[in-house]
């Protein structure tokens, strides 16, 4: 099974909010997933991004391939806790 981290369209009609999820690629956009990975939020400013960095480190070690937008977001949000966790 093809396992992609993508976004889930949630909210409003014009007003967007989305789960960034870990799903198979045959699954619909807004279908099934196989677990929820954090949400993003482009309607605050800045756009609030939260994520369990632990999980998506899992879902990447196991072949999962993030979307072009899903990997953007990653990218600007990296965990802060593997920085913290280096001792001086």
């Amino acid at each position: 099974m093809a396992v992609k981290i993508r976004l889930a369209r949630a909210g409003a009609k014009k007003r967007p909010f989305y789960r960034i999820v870990a799903a198979d690629a045959r699954a619909p956009r807004d279908g099934r997933f196989l677990e929820k990975l954090g949400t993003y939020n482009p309607n605050t400013d800045p756009s609030t991004v939260e994520l369990n960095h632990a999980r998506v480190q899992y879902w990447l070690g196991h072949g999962a391939l993030p979307t072009e937008t899903v990997a953007r977001l990653l990218r600007r949000h990296k965990d802060p806790a593997p920085a913290a966790a280096i001792p001086s």
